[in-house]
């Protein structure tokens, strides 16, 4: 069977497959993760992580833009919220 034509998750690399056990209930979880019926167990952990890479990124930009609001005091101190707030 010719291979070059073969498109996988990644790049074909020479990989080492491992097993590892999983409860019964984090299968369960997995299998509703997936896409399509033929997704592999592999591709739905690295969208997983993909995700929580995406979401690392976005909350850097959200604590650097907090940042930018307290340099140019766009804030108000918890005192004052409260005041508004009637707490």
């Amino acid at each position: 069977m010719e291979t070059k034509n073969l498109k996988y998750y990644s790049e074909l690399q020479p990989t080492m497959v491992t097993t590892i056990q999983i409860s019964n209930n984090l299968q369960e979880e997995l299998s509703k993760r997936k896409l399509f019926d033929r997704e592999t167990y592999e591709e739905v952990i690295r969208n997983l992580m993909e995700d929580t890479m995406e979401l690392n990124e976005q909350s850097k930009k959200e604590i650097e833009q907090a940042r930018a609001e307290i340099r140019n005091n766009k804030y108000i101190k918890l005192d004052e919220a409260k005041k508004r707030l009637g707490i």
